[in-house]
């Protein structure tokens, strides 16, 4: 068996970036699919950077873009994280201009910017509405440029540690249908976020949460996985993803009085707040009867013109057209909040070290923390190339003062159990696919935009039978090759170990902070709760710690817009 030096799973813009940082070493690229269909090329609105080119942004700087995102975070963002993002910021953006990325631009030449929410200036860059897309495009060419070897089509199943360093992981090769080895000094988890533990969300199929999971289950501890991010708008009726952008070039939300509502919310930053303030705006107003029969309000650009509509937001024009058979230019859009990213994950550093020697994380699937209880719009595409680039620097470093092997019988062990699961599964009786239903629904009307004790508890109950039922689930076949049944029923397990992390963690935070909203306790406590949570596995569950915040740049405020 062959010995690489780095191992990354995950072919988004966070494993490609890590990938790009250490060519010259023996690196394997694990992609659940081809890479340019990972979940990266879904980011639609922009990427932030204090490049000051709009006359409105004269005055921004790395340290308001900071403060901003500080704030944003409801003050749980670890600060010198924060401002270790923001300061890389410019210099990430040039990076991939010149590597290829077609920005939108200026008159003028220069990179176009336009406002996002949890700031008063435009700082946010943009390819159209397709930012992700372009930039995806960008970092593949640059890895084919370079010869990095990627394997397409792999569904990593195990971690193998032992001795409390990494040794390798394991998986099923889909297409050639078998289980697969890959020793390794190091690894990299680039797996993105657990969307898809909820009824209703804007992730791709493949955004299980595996990744998070199958490091929680090699012993390191998850972080702050019960702040949840619903987006304001997706579209009703699929919950695709409908861009920030659109109301950062101007949109506005009416409910079905047609006023705009978010006067009464925020009414400063109004559609731009940041999206925890706006989600919860929109949740209210359809609980209240004041959305449109169905449960929805209506995001409204109209006024923009067809013009600026088609060009700065053409794939929401087309999504409109091909998915709710609407005219964006003539018809307001059907929105509602759906769950839309992780700000827990992996607990790690700036440089992507975790709790085992050698084994790393950046992107989604990670958790520095720079987003808090709260991402802001346009820093997302930000992580995953700072830390992507910052983690795979890091990996370099950790592999030249590395001279330890790599246990391979360790690894034989991990894939002997794989082999005993799969095994298993032919002896089920229950179905996993509706049990990963029922999950969903508990999660989603329980342990949503708003929660409470009775409900997370509930949850909770339900989740923990939902536990014990997937120990009995049954696959109707066992083969390897493209088996989605097998498949399902394989990470069904490690998904409600995610569900099960984020309801603890739910429970145990009596407060209000970001996108954690408890209606029982809806103050923020910074007395007690400035305060990150940190989950290990436990005999009964999630066992759960606290470790307090950094506060080193800036004091908590009233978190006013």
């Amino acid at each position: 068996m062959a010995t690489w030096d780095v191992v990354i799973v995950g072919g988004g813009l966070a494993g490609l970036r890590a990938a790009l940082a250490l060519r010259g070493l023996r690196v394997a690229v694990l992609s659940r699919v081809h890479p340019l269909r990972s979940h990266s090329v879904a980011a639609q609105g922009g990427i932030n950077a204090a490049l000051k080119n709009m006359p409105q942004a004269a005055d921004d700087s790395v340290e308001r873009h900071t403060y901003d995102t500080i704030k944003g975070s409801d003050f749980l963002a670890d600060q010198i994280a924060a401002a270790t993002l923001c300061e890389q910021a410019p210099r990430t953006i040039y990076e991939m201009e010149h590597w290829g990325t077609p920005f939108s631009r200026l008159d003028n030449g220069r990179i176009a910017q336009r406002p996002f929410g949890g700031t008063d200036v435009p700082r946010t860059c943009y390819a159209a509405d397709r930012t992700g897309h372009h930039l995806l495009q960008t970092l593949y060419a640059q890895v084919r440029k370079h010869n990095i070897t990627v394997f397409e089509e792999f569904v990593v199943l195990r971690l193998v540690q032992a001795d409390g360093r990494v040794h390798g992981v394991v998986g099923i090769d889909l297409a050639a249908g078998s289980i697969v080895e890959f020793a390794a000094r190091s690894v990299l988890f680039a797996t993105g976020g657990y969307g898809r533990v909820f009824r209703n969300s804007t992730n791709a199929l493949i955004n299980t949460g595996s990744g998070i999971a199958i490091a929680y289950r090699a012993g390191v501890p998850i972080k702050d996985l019960e702040f949840v991010q619903f987006h304001p708008t997706t579209l009703f009726g699929t919950n695709i993803l409908i861009t920030e952008g659109a109301r950062g070039e101007g949109g506005h939300l009416k409910n079905a009085a047609g006023d705009r509502f978010m006067s009464e919310y925020a009414p400063k930053l109004m559609e731009l707040a940041p999206r925890d303030i706006v989600a919860r705006a929109i949740t209210t107003e359809i609980s209240e009867a004041r959305g449109f029969q169905g449960g929805y309000v209506q995001l409204d650009l109209r006024h923009l013109g067809h013009d600026r509509i088609h060009e700065r937001l053409p794939g929401i024009w087309e999504i409109a057209r091909d998915f709710a058979r609407i005219d964006a230019c003539e018809t307001a859009l059907p929105v509602l909040p759906g769950q839309h990213y992780s700000m827990g994950g992996i607990d790690v550093d700036v440089e992507g070290h975790s709790a085992i020697s050698g084994f790393f994380a950046c992107g989604e699937c990670a958790c520095v923390s720079v987003h808090g209880a709260n991402r802001l719009g346009g820093n997302s595409l930000l992580e995953t190339l700072v830390f992507g680039r910052l983690t795979g620097e890091a990996m370099s470093r950790f592999l030249a003062g590395c001279g330890q092997g790599v246990d391979h019988a360790a690894i034989a062990s991990a894939k002997a159990q794989i082999i005993d699961q799969i095994d298993h599964l032919a002896r089920g009786t229950l179905n996993a696919a509706g049990i990963r239903d029922r999950m969903r629904d508990v999660l989603s009307d329980n342990v949503g935009v708003f929660r409470d004790q009775e409900s997370l508890i509930s949850a909770r109950d339900h989740l923990r039978q939902l536990a014990y039922d997937a120990l009995r689930v049954k696959t109707d076949s066992s083969t390897l090759r493209f088996n989605g049944g097998l498949i399902t029923a394989l990470e069904l397990p490690m998904m409600i170990d995610l569900a099960m992390i984020i309801c603890e963690g739910a429970l145990g935070r009596t407060e209000s902070r970001g996108s954690h909203f408890r209606t029982d306790h809806i103050s923020r406590n910074d007395k007690t709760w400035l305060k990150h949570t940190i989950a290990t596995v436990g005999a009964d569950g999630p066992q759960l710690q606290y470790r307090d915040v950094d506060l080193s740049k800036y004091e908590p405020e009233e978190r006013i817009y």
